[in-house]
């Protein structure tokens, strides 16, 4: 073990303490963080004994987003590589739903598999591999773990990362410990990145440029689930002909600017509906407590959760629906008008606007963008996301726009050319996932 790795072992052991309290201080708001703990530490042998028969495909996902993108790949994967067992995980609890709640069947079936990712301490990551002996480990985004990839090397397991992404900002950080970084993916056997831009910058962290290929972006390859926009039936026969304002992810100091936004855009559009969805399960309540506080008394508010409880006279009332519900996204964007990116007024980097745009609907966001900074681009170049600098910016522009679809006519008009538009832009940058699929073949034995 190099002195860098070893200093970087020994850190993770003291603060080890700090990320239980950690854990602990989070699921006071969600209590899915008080749960398996276990499986942080490598202890899988119940999962393991599921996947004993079967050859194994690791898989790791951060979090919700990642878990959306990977989609089609891992139903790729599972169609390739039929006599194989995916070994899924994740980070987050919300991540760990998404996976659980769209490959239920495949897991009943025990033909995936889904346990939360292994701290990067020495004994977690050797009981996961020896409980799963993985024949490949594919990371999905920018995770560099330096004692994860040191091991899976040692044991001679490959590791591709996947749609691999630096922003400026992930950069520069990386650059304060560049030489763990670069012995860190020294182990690594593909990095497949979505752009030239970010074959770059893991170039300049060190990457062997040998080692970098360019396949581009797999959120490209997002697919519409009819089942979630058939649930959306309820919501079309209250909203009928209403205009419908998604603001979708949104994060703390954001939803105030939203309802900032909404108070004065109903003014001049006294129909105009808003779907307001935190990002955070956590945070349902408090941004349901921030809309009755914070909106005029006239205004009626609902939680998707308390929705059906409701008489239909009621709902036909209503101004706002606070979406307190996980994996619904694609039902809110098939009955949105306008869509409004979240974690981009705020300085968090927004979410992946393509999930909004395969709808055929007009994307607005706020200026920091910059954990999809090859997506906003090719979407600004196509005039398919709108920037607004601020809450003001996001009123006038969606002034214009509803103001220019106020009769039915129009918004018919309007919702067939953009949709004609969408599908050819998305057709134009597709692939990404077949050109995966092909590589990971290369690298694991059937």
């Amino acid at each position: 073990m190099s002195i860098k790795r070893l200093l970087y072992t020994l850190f993770l052991y003291v603060i080890f303490p700090i990320v239980i309290i950690r854990l602990l201080w989070r699921s006071r708001a969600n209590k899915a963080y008080r749960l398996r703990w276990l499986e942080r530490l490598g202890f899988v042998s119940q999962q393991a004994q599921t996947a004993k028969h079967n050859s194994i495909i690791w898989l790791h996902a951060v979090s919700v987003g990642e878990v959306i993108a990977a989609k089609p790949l891992i139903v790729g994967l599972m169609e390739e590589f039929p006599k194989c067992s995916l070994v899924v995980t994740t980070t987050t609890p919300t991540g760990s739903d998404r996976v659980n709640d769209i490959f239920f069947t495949q897991i009943k079936s025990q033909r995936l598999i889904h346990v939360y990712f292994p701290y990067d301490l020495l004994g977690s990551i050797s009981r996961f591999l020896n409980a799963f002996k993985p024949k490949i480990l594919i990371v999905v985004e920018t995770e560099i773990w330096p004692n994860l990839y040191a091991k899976c090397h040692q044991r001679n397991i490959p590791v591709i990362m996947i749609n691999a992404r630096l922003s400026d900002k992930s950069m520069k950080s990386y650059r304060k410990v560049k030489g763990l970084v670069e012995e860190t993916l020294s182990y690594v056997k593909v990095i497949a990145v979505r752009s030239l831009i970010d074959a770059d910058r893991f170039s300049k962290l060190g990457a062997d440029s040998r080692l970098i290929e360019k396949i581009g972006n797999i959120k490209y390859d997002l697919k519409i689930d009819q089942t979630q926009v058939d649930k959306g039936d309820d919501y079309k026969n209250v909203i009928k002909q209403r205009p419908v304002l998604v603001a979708a992810s949104t994060h703390l100091g954001e939803d105030k600017k939203i309802l900032f936004a909404y108070k004065t855009l109903i003014e001049q559009f006294p129909d105009l509906l808003l779907v307001l969805v935190p990002r955070h399960p956590e945070r349902f309540d408090d941004v349901y407590d921030d809309c009755l506080e914070q909106l005029p008394d006239d205004l009626n508010v609902i939680k998707r959760s308390d929705f059906k409880q409701h008489p239909k006279s009621f709902k036909s009332q209503i101004h706002v629906i606070v979406g307190d519900s996980m994996g619904e996204m694609q039902m809110w964007y098939s009955l949105a008008d306008l869509v409004f990116i979240g974690g981009s007024l705020v300085k968090t980097g927004g979410h992946n606007p393509l999930e909004a745009t395969i709808f055929g609907v007009p994307v607005f966001s706020g200026p920091h963008m910059f954990n999809f900074e090859d997506i906003t681009v090719e979407l600004e170049k196509d005039e398919l996301l709108m920037i607004c600098e601020d809450e003001f910016g996001l009123i006038e522009k969606a002034s214009m726009f509803f103001d220019r679809i106020r009769s039915q006519n129009d918004k018919k008009t309007h919702i067939k050319q953009l949709k004609d538009k969408t599908d050819k832009f998305m057709q134009q940058h597709q692939g990404a996932t077949a050109r995966l699929i092909k590589l990971i073949s290369k690298n694991v034995t059937h």
